[in-house]
């Protein structure tokens, strides 16, 4: 089975490369320190998981609603120091399958590594402690929007296709002729409609609905 770690830290890398290595039958095809190097590796080398901190520097949230739009049927599991309930919720809904904390057993890495390869789900004791705290149940992320029917005008597609481009609200303003108040309602009124909470919400609402590509908007991102 073939894999990618991406990881800003080299030690962090050589680590969970020493521990794969050493203790699976698997192929680590690449290694990335960003999210652009990622995503060249992902459209050079098949692959069938990617080990993430997407928390590391180079790296952020919306380079995983990036994979899951370009390659839906990878599996990714972040490995990344402790987070809040809040971030590992915005983590699952932008695709995470599988979740541990960097300070976990060895054993429990392998374990996540085999059951993500397989498709499955694994959270280290110390992740599901906190999702068990928050009151949250990781199989209603399975698809962040319902099939119910979202209202949406031509005037918010533009906005959302235009945020999900990477664009401020002023830049935004200036292109659309509207108030920066303006856009930032819109904005409020858009996350309602799509129960999101954040920018990563309305990008990958973006891609799934083809309002933009994912690689436009990974151009935008590295430019702005």
């Amino acid at each position: 089975m073939r894999l990618i770690l991406a990881d800003s830290n080299d030690l962090m890398r050589v680590g969970i490369r020493t521990i794969l290595n050493t203790k699976l039958d698997v192929e680590i095809v690449g290694e990335a320190q960003s999210s652009k190097e990622l995503i060249d590796m992902l459209t050079s080398f098949p692959t069938e998981l990617v080990v993430i901190d997407y928390t590391s520097p180079g790296f952020d949230i919306d380079v995983l609603l990036l994979i899951k739009g370009m390659y839906p049927k990878i599996n990714l599991l972040a490995i990344t120091p402790e987070q809040s309930a809040q971030v590992l919720v915005d983590a699952l809904r932008a695709g995470i399958t599988s979740y541990v904390k960097k300070d976990c057993s060895i054993p429990e890495i392998i374990e996540a590594v085999t059951e993500t390869l397989k498709g499955n789900k694994f959270f280290c004791g110390q992740i599901l402690d906190t999702i068990k705290e928050a009151n949250l149940d990781v199989d209603d992320f399975d698809d962040v929007f319902s099939c119910e029917a979202v209202l949406i005008s031509k005037r918010e597609c533009e906005i959302i296709t235009l945020i999900a481009e990477g664009f401020t609200n002023q830049q935004i303003a200036d292109k659309l002729f509207i108030s920066s108040h303006t856009v930032n309602t819109h904005r409020k009124n858009i996350m309602a409609k799509l129960g999101v909470k954040n920018t990563a919400g309305i990008v990958m609402y973006a891609i799934k609905t083809n309002l933009t590509s994912p690689n436009k908007f990974l151009f935008t991102a590295d430019n702005s």
